[in-house]
């Protein structure tokens, strides 16, 4: 049985950028995010920050509402592979904006500081902590989040996914078990579990970087699995583009290319918003 716990926006902040090295990570720090945090602060629209319980689990979710009367199509949101940070409030504001309910959960909630830290491979690369979290727990939060979000009295009953990095491919990976999803939505993510493409009933929607030839690569051989599956796929390469623009195109100091693909990325989502009435 799912319950809330209401909890103020400054303290969950605060516990979620606990004991992150962001910057370890070739990332900006997340206390040089004032940006977002003022984008945030000054939106018209109404926002709550709640802990979603289900079991002996808690999350910390920040949802952002769309400022119309009417019932709207509910997104839950998956983070980077780093942690959930003020970037991603803001995202979920505009996806409020856009007509969408943004529900965006810290999936590393209940974690300690130094389970939030990168970690070194054998090889030396930074793992990010979002990549040590079990599977199973994260296919079962985001199943919990999305029950969650359908009764939220403000939902028409429709529910999508969207995640960034190694959010975007756990949003494949969730759209390969969850039956009932209206959309998918990756941001530069990779389809990591190929063989389940034919377990996939909506649409997924893909965002990627022009330079981002890491996720890049894999764009080809997704696209052709799809389209043997018979499944819909609508992969957008935004040329010259950053890996991670949904954050760094928002920047005021965004670079040409990262806020062209901000910019065009609203427009294919709101333009999206009617399919889901």
């Amino acid at each position: 049985m799912q319950t809330l716990t209401r909890i103020t926006r400054r303290r969950f902040l605060e516990e979620a950028a606990l004991g992150i090295t962001a910057t370890a990570l070739g990332v900006s720090s997340l206390d040089a995010q004032d940006w977002a945090r003022q984008a945030v602060d000054k939106s018209p629209r109404r926002h709550e920050s709640i802990q979603v319980k289900y079991g002996s689990r808690s999350l910390d979710t920040f949802i952002a509402y769309p400022q119309t009367q009417g019932k709207s199509p509910a997104v839950v949101m998956l983070h980077d592979v780093i942690a959930y940070a003020p970037w991603f409030e803001n995202v979920a504001d505009k996806f409020a904006e856009a007509g969408y309910i943004g529900v965006a959960p810290d999936m590393l909630s209940g974690r300690t500081p130094e389970e939030r830290q990168a970690t070194k491979t054998p090889d030396g690369r930074n793992l990010g902590p979002a990549r040590r979290l079990p599977l199973a727990q994260v296919t079962a939060d985001l199943n919990a989040l999305a029950d969650y979000a359908l009764k939220l009295p403000a939902c028409n009953g429709k529910v999508c996914v969207v995640g960034f990095s190694w959010g975007g491919d756990e949003a494949f990976r969730f759209a390969t078990s969850r039956r009932d999803l209206a959309a998918a939505f990756v941001f530069y993510g990779k389809c990591t579990e190929p063989e389940n493409i034919p377990n996939i009933q909506a649409p997924v929607y893909g965002f990627y970087a022009g330079t981002d030839t890491n996720v890049g690569a894999t764009i080809p051989e997704t696209t052709a699995k799809m389209k043997a599956a018979g499944k819909f796929y609508d992969p957008l390469i935004f040329e010259g583009a950053s890996h991670g623009f949904m954050q760094s195109g928002a920047k005021p100091d965004a670079t040409p290319a990262d806020k062209k693909a901000w910019d065009a990325s609203w427009v294919k989502l709101k333009a999206l918003r009617s399919k889901f009435d």
